[in-house]
């Protein structure tokens, strides 16, 4: 017989039964889910944590898992070299939202974490084994079966990018470099043992707004604002609205959210009350600097931009930050923020959400080299 005539016959017979076929198929879905149900209603199946999934379970699980991030992740990487400003950026995150459970070099995972199902992996022997848009994904958006969180602010990828900086250098940290990344100039160890006993170890003052601000320095990553000397009003509202998710911001969410009312009065009081740290000018080209303060000063009428120092200046109202001294990469990563429709929701938002939208990319860079270039006032002239 013909190729071309078995063919014929085979297509013929699935024509005469294909009303058989379609019937055993549907039983054969109802028989599995039926089974299925009463699986479930018997109760059989021990679904205690402390017992682990069958050897089986667990590989369908882990594999389907790896499988389903590398379908959905994207192909973007990380810039070559080392990028120190979203290195210390993610660490801040890391230790902050990632640590408890992942564990850190020098502090292992916390004995509750270690009995989840699956147990949380200590990430020095793992990132190893993914791309970089794999572990963004992964960071982004969580794993069901494992229980891990998505990020807190999902429309904020240029924080999750500062996670996965510093995830592809932490297997290289020890507990020493790790804390000067993560901890900056905060130095938990010194606590009593009085404060110990009433507010816990070094473990690890999660909520110091200092690791990433600074206290008596300034931050130590040029993506974090410079807090010293700002308006209170405006520190308080700031942390208000991060921690009701009003602003977008994955790590401020992490940190604000647990904050009393009476801990943000003190905090924006402190740092409203600290001296500016000597911080050198940026430089940048003539004609970014000249197109920069020209914005600032008359705003671009043919674009509904106002001029920014009409509220941005160290003489305006206490409830906006004065822009003077911040670091160029933060103000443009914020305007970015403003332009891509993020942070419309709070108050002060709703204000400058339709202006940061109106900005082009090249005005974004301009006023963000301008203010950086300006000595704030109160900060010692070098």
């Amino acid at each position: 017989m013909s190729p071309l005539a078995r063919a014929r016959r085979i297509a013929a017979w699935v024509l005469a039964t294909r009303g058989q076929l379609a019937l055993t198929a549907a039983a054969t879905i109802v028989a599995v889910v039926v089974v299925g149900l009463l699986f479930a209603w018997s109760g059989v199946y021990n679904i205690a944590a402390s017992r682990g999934h069958l050897a089986i379970t667990d590989w369908i699980l882990r594999f389907g898992m790896e499988n389903s991030v590398k379908a959905h992740a994207p192909d973007e990487a990380l810039p070559e070299g080392q990028d120190e400003d979203r290195v210390r950026l993610g660490a801040g995150h890391y230790h902050a939202g990632c640590a408890y459970c992942h564990g850190a070099p020098g502090t292992p995972v916390s004995p509750v974490a270690a009995k989840m199902l699956p147990p949380p992996p200590n990430l020095k022997d793992k990132v190893g084994g993914w791309k970089d848009g794999e572990l963004f994904w992964i960071v982004k958006h969580g794993l069901k079966y494992a229980g891990m969180p998505a990020f807190p602010s999902l429309e904020r990828d240029d924080e999750i990018w500062a996670v996965v900086a510093f995830l592809r250098l932490l297997p290289q940290l020890d507990r020493a470099a790790y804390r000067e990344l993560a901890l900056g100039e905060v130095e938990p160890e010194r606590a009593s043992g009085a404060e110990i006993a009433e507010s816990g170890d070094d473990q690890d003052a999660i909520g110091a707004c200092a690791r990433c601000h600074g206290n008596g320095e300034g931050p130590t990553s040029r993506l974090v604002p410079l807090l010293h000397g700002q308006p209170a009003a405006m520190i308080e509202n700031a942390l208000r609205d991060y921690a009701a998710g009003l602003r977008d911001s994955g790590i401020m969410q992490t940190a604000a959210t647990d904050l009393t009312d009476g801990a943000i009065r003190k905090l924006a009081a402190h740092y409203a009350g600290l001296p500016r740290p000597e911080i050198e000018p940026e430089r940048a080209d003539p004609e970014t600097l000249a197109r920069g303060e020209k914005l600032a000063r008359e705003g671009d009428r043919s674009r509904g931009v106002p001029a920014c120092l009409s509220c941005h200046d160290e003489q305006a109202i206490p409830t906006f930050p004065r822009l003077a001294g911040q670091s160029s990469r933060y103000t443009e990563g914020q305007l970015a923020a403003w332009r891509a429709g993020l942070n419309g929701r709070s108050p002060t938002g709703r204000i400058m959400a339709p202006i940061g939208r109106r900005l082009t990319a090249e005005q974004a860079r301009d006023l963000a080299a301008y203010f950086a270039s300006v000595t704030p006032a109160g900060q010692p002239r070098r």
